[in-house]
């Protein structure tokens, strides 16, 4: 038993609603293996967690699987289950799974998988077991295979039932989501197919996501936890359950994920492996007070804030104005902070002939800034586009959304880092970079820059 003093206090819901746990990928199951101690130290910490979790969602990859006896597989299912997580009640706590790339890549690994968890058989033909969803309440959650053999194996995602089944339950208020596969890259980790489902099938899936009002997308596959919303769906990412790899190793680590949904939304920590909270977020994000707004003038001056962006809170900036009209490929600048002497350390403004919105983030001298790309400006035209830092989002936690929009997209990137490092100098200019009035300017008209 779990002392008290060793406890960790689950965040719970704001009045009714539902609190569980997250995790996934330990590709364990061999007595002694690799994982098995990684994933041990995983289980502490879940264990620990006060009150327990009412479910758990595990999106994929329990066993290291990818073997062609079907004895041996039976038996690392067997051990993973009887053994490793021996500790869970599973009549009191029920654990809802996705297929995976180590557990089902094979017609006798999808048999034995159907077998060993017997879960619901209420999927799309000739997946039953395999896909499936659950009604709990208030709550819908569809559990999408992203690699049935019958469809062509991994990276493939069956749709009509997917979206069918969002329409049937479209009385659910909580809408979620899970496969093993991601739909959006993470952390520069990309792969038609293997990383993420096949690029052709992104834009419908997410469509059907958007259209049905779905909060979030959970997955794994990756050896990380992310988060990052596009059109207003989360897409998280938790494959940290034992794995003994990181993607990249040095920024990642392992994890399991803590969550509440309620009438106001979704909350979440993520616990490694000493119980320490290494991220949180609220979803959905909140408006700013209107008294909050305030315009900051063209040209340079003092910087609206310094030091660093602190969890917990975020800027927020509104840009309006009208692109350039045509033929402008050069980089302009709508907003930079720097200090004399060193590159800026973030540069927001438009590069390349579509005028695409761009921000560069320098942290480190003499090394490469990253790069985060948002919407492209069409030519002429104006735009008032919202954009966020909110850096308890990791990457995902730079975003933008129009004015008349209240869905946020992250702005794509390929860094493993958020903007949670990201120190602020005392200087900046709006219209033109640091180097003066000419440099890298502004090229369109009526540009005003707000800032909450």
């Amino acid at each position: 038993m779990t002392s008290a003093n060793n406890s960790i206090p689950a965040i719970l819901p704001r009045g009714k609603g539902h609190q569980f746990l997250l995790y996934g990928d330990s590709c364990s199951g061999v007595p002694g293996g690799l994982h098995e101690k990684t994933f041990a130290s995983v289980n502490a910490v879940v264990r620990r967690l006060r009150p327990q979790p009412e479910f758990i969602l595990f999106p994929g990859d329990e066993i290291i699987g990818l073997t062609p006896d079907p004895d041996a597989l039976r038996a690392q299912w067997r051990y993973w289950l009887d053994t490793e997580m021996a500790w869970l009640d599973r009549a009191a706590i029920p654990m809802w799974h996705t297929t995976g790339n180590h557990t089902t890549y094979d017609l006798m690994s999808e048999a034995a998988f159907r077998a060993v968890l017997a879960l619901p058989k209420n999927g799309p033909p000739g997946q039953a077991g395999l896909s499936y969803f659950v009604r709990r309440g208030d709550l819908l959650m569809v559990f999408v295979n992203t690699l049935w053999s019958g469809l062509g194996g991994e990276g493939h995602v069956e749709l009509a039932w997917l979206e069918t089944t969002l329409r049937e339950h479209g009385d659910a208020r909580h809408k979620l989501v899970l496969g093993h596969h991601p739909v959006f890259p993470i952390n520069g980790f990309t792969g038609t197919y293997q990383r993420e489902i096949g690029h052709e099938y992104a834009r419908p899936f997410w469509d059907i996501l958007v259209n049905e009002n779905v909060l979030a997308y959970l997955c794994s596959h990756i050896l990380a936890f992310d988060v990052q919303a596009h059109r207003g769906v989360l897409q998280i990412c938790t494959a940290g359950a034992g794995t003994a790899h990181r993607m990249p190793e040095g920024v990642e680590y392992l994890h399991c994920v803590q969550a509440a949904l309620d009438e106001e939304g979704l909350r979440y920590q993520v616990l490694d492996t000493d119980g320490v909270v290494r991220e949180r977020m609220e979803w959905p994000l909140s408006d700013p007070d209107p008294a909050l707004w305030r315009e900051l003038p063209l040209g340079e001056a003092e910087a609206p804030f310094s030091g660093c962006v602190e969890s917990g809170r975020r800027i927020e900036l509104r840009l309006v104005g009208q692109s350039a009209a045509t033929d402008v490929a050069a980089v302009q600048t709508i907003f930079t902070a720097f200090a004399p002497g060193s590159i800026a350390p973030f540069w927001l403004g438009l590069r390349g002939p579509r005028q695409t919105l761009t921000a560069i983030v320098a942290r480190e001298p003499g090394r490469s800034p990253t790069y985060w790309f948002g919407p492209d400006l069409p030519a002429g035209e104006g735009f008032d586009i919202h954009v966020a830092i909110y850096p308890d989002m990791g990457p995902g936690g730079l975003l933008y959304r129009r004015h008349d929009s209240t869905r946020w997209s992250s702005f794509t990137s390929a860094t493993a880092r958020g903007l949670d490092q990201l120190a602020w100098p005392q200087q900046w200019a709006i219209g033109h970079g640091q180097g003066g009035s000419e440099d890298r300017a502004f090229r369109g008209a009526a540009l005003s820059l707000l800032i909450a």
